[in-house]
């Protein structure tokens, strides 16, 4: 269960700060979600956040 930012992320920092678990961090070209720690918001709110706020809808499940 985690999500992934495809290459089509346009690094606008959106996601970011809408992760309650700290998943997303910046990569060279693209955001980066790890896995291990995504929760995909799961009791934290009723869907992903990041997946809300990204103008690209380049979030996608992994």
């Amino acid at each position: 269960m985690a999500l992934y930012i495809t290459e089509e992320c346009t690094y606008c920092g959106a996601c970011e700060p809408e992760c309650p678990v700290n998943a997303i961090t910046a990569g060279d070209d693209v955001y980066q979600i790890d896995a291990n720690t995504c929760t995909e918001c799961v009791g934290y709110s009723d869907a992903p956040g990041c997946v809300a706020v990204c103008p690209a809808e380049c979030i996608i499940q992994a």
